[in-house]
């Protein structure tokens, strides 16, 4: 367990892979942690890699400040956890929010960021009218009451029969109310369309065909905006294919960094 002390924040952090490996930064969604992450790093070259993941503040085991959040702190977490960790040319991997802090890393600091994965993400997510009434429901009844609506646009019906499907129920309705809240504000608040539309790296995005959450055109549109991007569609899965797909999510993920010669 690694935890690093930031200026105003603690995150937890994790290293797999080969210590002396290219980097790959991983940053999970919206009410899950670093675990997101298990079943594909797993399934990726062991040589080679140093794969560096963390949770999100708020999540996990990291600190969890009084709400609201801007983006820009999220995106300033991460910036000085790689500049701590001396982490350079880095392959980014995010999925919904983490996906947001991605693009909005790679605007501000191109040296950390080689090549980015917009996994399930878009440059704006939803409305401001529904992250409000989001963040209203979860103050005055906990995550508890958002969790079935939210089961059923992060994950297929058939996933939803597994039993590994209640631990990822679990893990959503354990998340800190504070840290639901406060990274909701900063979804809200975001929009990275001109930014990411300016934006010249290798960039790929994944997306699920039965994603309720941030819909494959969505994904899409915002993959679109980075000039000589690839798309990749994974079918029958949700919100989370890393989790419902893990086996073709790893191996799309593991061509597309190999291709970078990373």
């Amino acid at each position: 367990m690694h935890i690093a002390d930031l200026d105003g924040i603690r995150l937890h952090y994790r290293i797999d892979g080969d210590p002396d490996g290219a980097p790959v930064v991983f940053s999970n969604s919206l009410g899950t942690d670093l675990r997101l992450w298990d079943k594909v790093i797993a399934r990726l070259p062991q040589t080679g890699l140093k794969f560096i993941r963390y949770d999100t503040r708020g999540h996990g085991l990291s600190e969890c400040p009084a709400p609201p959040y801007g983006m820009g702190s999220l995106v300033r977490d991460v910036e000085q956890l790689m500049d701590q960790l001396d982490i350079r040319d880095a392959v980014f991997v995010g999925l919904s929010i983490g996906g947001m802090i991605a693009q909005g890393l790679a605007a501000k600091r191109l040296d950390l960021v080689r090549a980015m994965v917009l996994s399930n993400t878009a440059a704006r997510i939803a409305t401001r009218a529904i992250w409000d009434q989001r963040i209203a429901d979860v103050a005055a009844g906990g995550i508890e009451t958002l969790a079935e609506a939210t089961m059923i646009r992060w994950f297929t019906p058939a996933f939803r029969k597994t039993a590994e499907f209640t631990a990822w129920r679990n893990m959503l309705t354990r998340t800190p109310a504070d840290g639901y809240i406060g990274c909701s504000h900063a979804i809200a608040g975001t929009d990275f369309y001109t930014t990411t539309a300016a934006l010249r790296l290798p960039t790929l995005g994944i997306a699920g065909s039965e994603d309720g959450s941030t819909p494959p055109d969505l994904v899409r549109e915002t993959v679109d905006l980075v000039p000589g991007s690839q798309f990749h569609l994974i079918r029958k899965a949700g919100h989370l294919p890393c989790v419902e797909a893990s086996e073709e999510y790893a191996r799309v993920l593991s061509d597309f960094i190999a291709a970078q010669a990373h």
